[in-house]
């Protein structure tokens, strides 16, 4: 997993992984969720990519946009 720059601060998102179609994603506390263009879209995948690769944004845009909408949490 890539460790999240957090550029804005105060993020709850710790680090990530990409795949091809999907982004995985482990919060400070811990909790892991892998989130797919079937549970997602497509856009809202492409979207946490470029969030993710930025630093800054993320979380925010998970809260608002896909909150619930993981394909599985992992741990």
């Amino acid at each position: 997993m890539n460790d999240y720059r957090n550029e804005g601060g105060g993020s709850g998102v710790a680090r990530f992984e990409l795949g091809v179609d999907s982004i995985t994603i482990e919060y400070s506390s811990g909790a892991t969720y892998l989130y797919n263009v079937e549970s997602a879209g497509r856009e809202a995948i492409d979207t946490m990519k470029q969030l993710a690769e930025a630093g800054k944004g993320l979380n925010s845009f998970i809260g608002k946009h896909v909150r619930g909408k993981y394909a599985r949490k992992m741990k």
